[in-house]
């Protein structure tokens, strides 16, 4: 059971939900600060305005895709020591593959970076970079801020955010993080799980309540409540870390005697601090879940939020085969010759030899290609103890099923190691690796094509598994509890619910973790406080730094470069994942990536249009003409050699992105920083989907619209001219007017854009053309 309740609840005694009518004798203003984000809050906020916060920070964390970027926009915008613990680890280019960056370069330029500013370098393979963060640096009542967008250590005690690369590269020169007061949402739990049910169950019936109605959306969700006593650390965390996938902002849950053995396992104890709400709290909305009612789910491709119950996709696997091909057609609107088949997966099957002592009654089932456990999200002791279990009760061989486990971090694979899981696992035929999040974001373990692949990672989005349908293939990913993973996996690759083999886990007895510090100790640098300011960075040849920018001058004439009318554009698809990890240090060489699995025509038609301002930046008057001449159809005659010279002066060159909903999923900056690189100048959108998304687009310079009809007339090759947009910025107007001008140049048409909640930071920012030439500017350079 889950219910969402709207509007503004009560919560009293951390138990009882009650409406504010109920209760007229109770002070409102009062009860909003009796919650838990609002004290975290309010520690960390130096605005003296609680309803529009000024954040600093308490630790920062940034990986191998992100940390080099980051980086160079610190140094450009004055680094001088990291004014914080900054941890840098090595968890998504781990392969050092050639190639690119990819190769160990990368990893030396974070090591001696560490050297030289006082950071902390983590080496490849020995953890994830939140698992680490949670083992070592977060402290209860904290805040910190990570490049990435699972960024949920609420467990703990802590609201901590994932943003794109400008607002840590912010955060590391000591700047102060901006956002209005959040909504503040209670998770009210209630009850119990079953054993059978696991972390990722909970999370997505959470997420599948949550996401497509955006109830949640830029909100920290506060989970409270007597059923947050009933779940293990683990379990917890596995529930965390997957609240991103409901557009959340951030989380915190309440604090008890499990999360303090937690700090004192990893021998932090004077870090934990018991926090819970006061006895009546107030929410904007409460969404109420009753534990025990939870059974084991399936998010079917290609989102998060395509979840349903497990059984009822084992029994009618047809339909839901069905249902995942028809949303194929949406996801792939721009490469219509993709067709995954589900439904050629689907075979007969008998409970031969009683392997599942509580089948479900059906005579057919979905055959599985490939299972992963990986990452923040699932790689911890206790989701691998779990399937080491199944596999020594079911007493089966995987055969030829692949089943790839990763531990999230040394610590932990040692401690399964000592307790001999891992050996058992290895025995039963599971491929086991080191703590490396590549499942998660198609690094490896990339599926052949029209492979059906079942994950306990963070996302399913299109093509995330590592596909490429710009060649014609395609692979679909399936988010699953590590239980039901494991269920399926020693069912003969067969779609199975852990609640089918209820029996194991009824019985399992999860063992003392115990946690050896010497592994971080003898491997990780630790600088912070110690800052080399002598050390040389290294650098290898394929690191390049961000191209020059120009600010935002008076007027813009832009071509529309893609439309993307799905509902919902990801980081993912804006900038995929995988292979372009190896040129994320090198902005020219990751940006011909862009948009390439969901419009392939959007690098070419971006890069032409940038060639006419590369020619008005040259002086190159003949050329940029070219460009002009459609203005004719709103009575400007660039013909005219006074007319073109004041426009070459005044009137910037460059492209638009038209999206539905841009910007679900990753942190990732360069999902907004390669536009830029190519030329964009701006988004045309309904709404951006995160928070971080918009700030991305921001930072990077690129004026942040929205258009709230859905049905907006544009088409790929037209233009949008812009005048006086500089002075419209300026003034911080909040609609401007701007035309639409036909491919041909023959005809125009109004549109009004609106371009909302442009703070004053901001608005220096995209006057100044990107955050590095705002700050160089306050530096005097």
């Amino acid at each position: 059971m889950i219910k969402l309740h709207e509007g503004p609840q009560l919560v009293l005694n951390d138990d009882v939900l009650a409406s504010v009518s109920e209760h007229p004798e109770i002070d409102l203003a009062a009860a909003k600060q009796q919650t838990l984000s609002y004290q975290v809050l309010k520690a960390h906020n130096h605005s003296g305005d609680m309803e529009n916060l000024q954040i600093r920070f308490d630790e920062m964390g940034v990986y191998d895709n992100t940390y080099v970027g980051i980086l160079q926009t610190a140094v450009a915008s004055g680094l001088q020591k990291f004014p914080m613990p900054t941890v840098f680890t090595n968890c998504h280019n781990c392969l050092a593959a050639v190639g690119g960056t990819i190769n160990t370069d990368v990893h030396k330029y974070a090591e001696t970076a560490c050297h030289k500013f006082g950071g902390i370098f983590v080496p490849p393979h020995e953890a994830v970079i939140h698992q680490y963060m949670r083992e070592m640096l977060i402290k209860s009542g904290d805040m910190a801020i990570v490049s990435d967008s699972h960024t949920r250590y609420g467990t703990q005690g802590s609201v901590s955010i994932g943003e794109g690369g400008p607002e840590l590269a912010k955060a590391m020169i000591g700047k102060l993080y901006e956002i209005k007061y959040p909504k503040v949402i209670a998770v009210l739990l209630h009850g119990s799980p079953k054993p059978w049910v696991g972390p990722m169950d909970v999370a997505l019936t959470l997420i599948g309540a949550t996401f497509k109605n955006k109830f949640v959306k830029n909100a920290v969700l506060e989970f409270i409540g007597l059923g947050v006593h009933s779940m293990s650390m683990d379990f917890r965390n596995g529930i965390d870390t997957m609240t991103t996938e409901s557009a959340c902002l951030s989380s915190i849950w309440e604090t008890d005697d499990v999360v303090k053995e937690y700090f004192e396992i990893h021998k932090r104890p004077q870090d934990y601090k018991k926090m819970q709400p006061g006895d009546a709290a107030l929410y904007d909305a409460v969404v109420e879940i009753d534990l025990d009612t939870v059974e084991p789910m399936i998010a079917l491709p290609y989102h998060p939020s395509n979840a349903f119950p497990l059984r009822e996709v084992i029994a009618e696997p047809e339909k839901y085969a069905k249902w995942v091909e028809e949303q194929a057609v949406k996801t792939f609107e721009n490469t219509p010759d993709i067709h995954p088949n589900l439904e050629e997966k689907i075979v007969p099957w008998a409970n031969a030899g009683d392997t599942l002592s509580d089948a479900f009654p059906v005579d057919r089932r979905i055959r599985v290609d490939q299972a992963a456990i990986a990452g923040c999200a699932a790689g911890s002791f206790e989701n691998i103890y779990a399937v080491e279990q199944v596999a020594h009760e079911s007493k089966q061989p995987l055969g030829q099923f692949a089943f790839n486990v990763y531990p999230a971090s040394q610590p932990i694979m040692v401690e399964l190691n000592r307790i001999g899981a891992m050996n058992e696992l290895m025995i039963h035929g599971v491929r086991v690796k080191t703590a490396f999040c590549g499942p998660c974001f198609g690094a490896s373990d990339c599926p052949e094509n029209n492979a059906f692949s079942i994950r306990h990672s963070t996302r399913n989005f299109p093509n995330r598994e590592g596909s490429k349908p710009g060649q014609g293939q395609v692979a679909s990913a399936a988010l699953m509890d590590s239980r039901s993973i494991a269920a399926t996996a020693f069912n003969g690759g067969l779609l199975t619910s852990a609640e089918e083999m209820k029996d194991i886990f009824e019985h399992i007895q999860y063992p003392k973790y115990e946690f050896d510090e010497r592994i971080y100790e003898n491997i990780v640098y630790n600088g912070y406080g110690k800052a080399e300011p002598e050390t040389e960075i290294q650098y290898g040849p394929a690191i390049k730094d961000w191209p020059e920018m120009v600010a935002l001058t008076d007027n813009l004439l832009l071509q529309v470069a893609s439309v993307i009318r799905d509902d919902v554009t990801t980081t993912d698809e804006l900038i995929p994942s995988g292979e372009t990890a190896s040129y994320r240090s090198n902005p020219y060489k990751i940006s011909e990536f862009t948009l390439q699995r969901k419009d392939p025509q959007y690098v070419p038609n971006a890069k032409a249009a940038q060639a006419f301002e590369k020619a008005r930046l040259a002086g190159d008057a003949a050329t940029a003409q070219k460009f002009y001449s459609v203005l004719h159809a709103v009575g400007i005659n660039a013909d005219a050699p006074e007319v073109l010279s004041q426009l070459m002066k005044s009137t910037g060159i460059g492209s638009v992105l038209y999206a539905k909903h841009p910007g679900d999923g990753s942190a990732r900056e360069y999902a907004a920083s390669c536009q830029k690189v190519l030329g964009g100048l701006a988004n045309i959108c309904i709404d951006y989907a995160t928070k971080r998304y918009r700030s991305n687009c921001v930072n990077w310079g690129m004026l942040p619209f929205t258009y709230p009809d859905e049905n907006i007339d544009l088409a790929v090759g037209e233009y949008v001219w812009l005048p006086g947009i500089r002075q419209a910025v300026a003034d911080g107007a909040t609609e401007v007017t701007a035309s639409v001008i036909s491919a041909d140049g023959t005809k125009a048409r109004e549109m009004k854009l609106e371009l909302k909640d442009v703070t004053e930071s901001e608005k220096k920012i995209l006057l100044a053309g990107s955050m590095i030439n705002s700050y160089r500017e306050d530096m005097g350079l």
